[in-house]
C-alpha cells in the first residue's frame, strides 16, 4: 500500500538531512581553514582557555565526582556489547547477504584532541564519543537485522526511529509484508551510505 504523502515527507526529510550534513561539513571546513591560518594564535587561545586540572576538580560539585564511577561502570558492558555485536554481524551478515556496518562510520574519536580541554575533559569526551557512537553502530546493525527479519512498523508511535524504519511495512498490512519482504532484503545487499 503506497502513501504518496508519507513518501514525499520522507524525501523532504532526507533532503533536509543531506543539506544539514553538508552545512555542518562546510562549517567544519571553514573552521579547519581558520585553524590552519591562525594555528599559533588558536593554540595560544586554547592554552589560555584550558581550565587547570586542580581548579576543575576543586570547582566540580561533589555529587558529580561521586557519580563518575557509576558513569564509568557502564564502560565494561559497552565494550562487551561492542564485541558481541561486531561478532554477530561478522558471522551472520554474510549468511543473510547483508552489507556489514562499518564501525568507523559511527564511532568517531576526535574531540579529545582539542587543546582547550584538560585531561579529565578529554577522557570524558573519549567516553562520550565511544559510547554514543557505539549506540548508533548497534542501532544500525539492529535496524538492518530488523529490516531483514521483521520490517513491520509498530502500531504505537515511536519516539525515535532508526535509519531503516521508514522502509518498513505498515502495521497489519500482511499483503505488503508478504509481497515486499524480499525486496527489502535485496536492498540490504547494496546499501550505499
Amino acid at each position: 500500500m503506497e502513501h504518496p504523502k508519507i513518501e514525499e515527507l520522507i524525501a523532504r526529510i532526507k533532503t533536509l538531512e543531506a543539506e544539514l550534513e553538508s552545512e555542518l561539513h562546510r562549517e567544519y571546513e571553514d573552521f579547519r581553514c581558520e585553524i590552519t591560518k591562525k594555528r599559533e594564535e588558536v593554540l595560544a587561545k586554547y592554552r589560555r582557555d584550558r581550565q587547570n586540572l586542580f581548579v576543575y576538580l576543586a570547582t566540580t560539585p561533589i555529587l558529580h565526582l561521586l557519580s563518575a564511577p557509576v558513569i564509568w561502570s557502564v564502560l565494561l558492558p559497552a565494550l562487551i556489547l561492542d564485541l558481541f555485536v561486531t561478532l554477530y554481524q561478522r558471522i551472520c551478515f554474510p549468511i543473510y547477504r547483508i552489507e556489514r556496518v562499518r564501525r568507523s562510520d559511527y564511532i568517531i574519536i576526535d574531540r579529545h584532541r582539542l587543546g582547550y580541554l584538560n585531561p579529565i575533559e578529554k577522557l570524558n569526551c573519549l567516553y562520550c564519543s565511544y559510547f554514543n557512537g557505539l549506540i548508533a553502530y548497534v542501532a544500525e546493525i539492529a535496524g538492518r537485522t530488523e529490516q531483514y527479519w521483521c520490517p513491520i512498523r509498530h502500531a504505537a508511535r515511536l519516539r525515535s526511529m532508526h535509519s531503516r524504519y521508514q522502509r518498513f511495512f505498515e502495521y497489519g498490512d500482511s499483503e505488503s509484508f508478504r509481497e515486499g519482504k524480499k525486496g527489502l532484503r535485496e536492498e540490504l545487499k547494496e546499501i550505499k551510505e
